[in-house]
């Protein structure tokens, strides 16, 4: 898929999922494995293809925390913001870690060797 547009990859991962508005998230996991992030440019096609609106696909972007709507750096450092890790000094590691976790979570680094997210939202069933 390296030679398609990110419309057309959008378009053909859809395709493989029966153009099916349930599959979504799984649609969107494949987006982002072939495209490296959900670029914003494939929000409307993606709405046009599953009958959504563009509201609906971009809620579901933007809500979920593994979906990057921009390229991760090379490394990705994960980080757990959740009560329970809290509660087991998780700040403190917040705190120690890459500035790129503190101002902008999910922003790769200025040389995009690394990219810093932190997030106490579930992360969708596989």
């Amino acid at each position: 898929m390296a030679d398609k547009t990110a419309d057309e990859t959008a378009r053909a991962v859809a395709a493989e999922h029966g153009n099916r508005p349930d599959e979504l998230i799984e649609i969107l996991h494949d987006v982002q494995s072939a495209l490296g992030y959900v670029p914003e440019a494939v929000v409307p096609a993606l709405a046009q293809v599953l009958n959504l609106s563009r509201a609906e696909v971009h809620g579901v972007v933007t809500f979920y925390h593994d979906f990057r709507a921009k390229p991760a750096g090379r490394h990705v450092l994960k980080l757990c913001r959740a009560e329970a890790c809290q509660s087991m000094g998780g700040e403190a590691l917040v705190e120690r870690a890459s500035p790129a976790a503190r101002p902008a979570p999910m922003a790769a680094s200025r040389s995009s060797r690394s990219t810093a997210s932190g997030s106490a939202r579930p992360r969708p069933p596989p």
